[in-house]
């Protein structure tokens, strides 16, 4: 299984690489090529969708049509869909209506450019929510007043989801999908075992503070080090890009929270909610829904489901497919 193969592209504010071992036809690079490109193309088609740093993006297209029913294609209702079914599930704390409020404070550059990007001078005010209803059965969703809907904590999520079902459906059963702080890996890695994650340290960027190894799992890590630059904006009591909804403040009660999942759409927003919730009522939220999770305090104190496999152990998550939702 020593066939490697690694494609990579910018996409959604990060590196996203495609490493892909063995698989039916191993000994063509060509192929691995195309199974990459065509993974790599869920990250630009959702970018194209969801992105609130895109002016012409189906999202921000929405955000300037408030109080129409509006058409929405089947990517942006499900995304939507499922970020509302997590902000009811979690009380608020998670919460896709805060787009204008990041803004404002200083998390609005375009990744490419590194530009500062306007997409809307619409304020959020008192907007949560509860202020976008969908219509299943016509497929539109209604913006009831002016906010700026941002899918960054869904997004991502769904774009490793898609090129791993993309990678999985061509008949590949051992790869990664690396989008920065979002992963999911499938089967064994070049050696022959289940792939190696390390957790960064939340304090200390070129450290690991822990380290497992996974299998047919994704593992998301939300963390607190993505902070404002000096004058980036204009709210003073947002100091990282993971607020608390109910408080318009940045969340304080966790450095990072890893969570481990078949999807890395579920991992990803459930785990910006326990980061909001804290490391009691998060770690509550997390093992209620089946995930597993490590989660480290500012304090550096450690809590972590028990299905969190000790330092050097093995996490073996579910097939390829299980928990993914379809964009289609």
């Amino acid at each position: 299984m020593s066939d490697a193969f690694l494609l990579s592209t910018a996409s959604m504010g990060t590196v996203v690489t495609i490493h892909i071992v063995g698989g039916a036809a191993s000994s063509d690079r060509a192929a691995h090529h195309r199974a990459a490109e065509r993974a790599l193309g869920w990250f630009r088609e959702v970018e194209r969708v969801c992105s609130r740093f895109e002016p012409t993006s189906e999202v921000s297209q929405l955000s300037s049509r408030v109080g129409e029913a509006v058409p929405a294609s089947p990517m942006l209702f499900a995304a939507t869909h499922f970020a509302l079914a997590v902000a009811e599930e979690t009380g608020g704390a998670f919460d896709p209506t805060l787009g204008s409020l990041l803004e404002a404070a200083g998390f609005n550059h375009e990744h490419r450019s590194g530009w500062p990007v306007r997409i809307a001078p619409a304020t959020n005010g008192a907007a949560s929510f509860r202020d976008i209803e969908l219509d299943a059965d016509a497929h539109t969703i209604t913006l009831v007043r002016p906010l700026l809907l941002d899918l960054g904590a869904v997004a991502k999520g769904l774009a490793i989801d898609m090129a791993a079902k993309e990678l999985d459906d061509n008949g590949y059963e051992n790869f990664a999908v690396d989008a920065g702080g979002d992963l999911y890996f499938a089967g064994k890695n070049a050696a022959g075992e289940p792939w190696s994650v390390g957790l960064r340290h939340p304090r200390r960027e070129a450290d690991i503070i822990e380290e497992f190894r996974v299998s047919n799992s994704a593992v998301c890590t939300s963390g607190d080090y993505e902070r404002r630059a000096v004058g980036g904006g204009d709210n003073t009591a947002i100091e990282h890009h993971i607020v608390d909804p109910r408080t318009g403040t940045s969340a304080k009660r966790c450095a990072s929270v890893t969570t481990l999942a078949p999807s890395a759409m579920v991992a990803d927003a459930l785990g910006t909610a326990a980061f909001v919730l804290g490391p009691i009522d998060g770690l509550a939220l997390l093992e209620r829904h089946g995930l597993d999770a490590v989660i480290i305090t500012p304090a550096l104190e450690r809590t972590a489901t028990a299905g969190v496999p000790a330092a050097g152990g093995v996490y073996r998550g579910e097939s390829p497919t299980t928990g993914r939702m379809s964009a289609g």
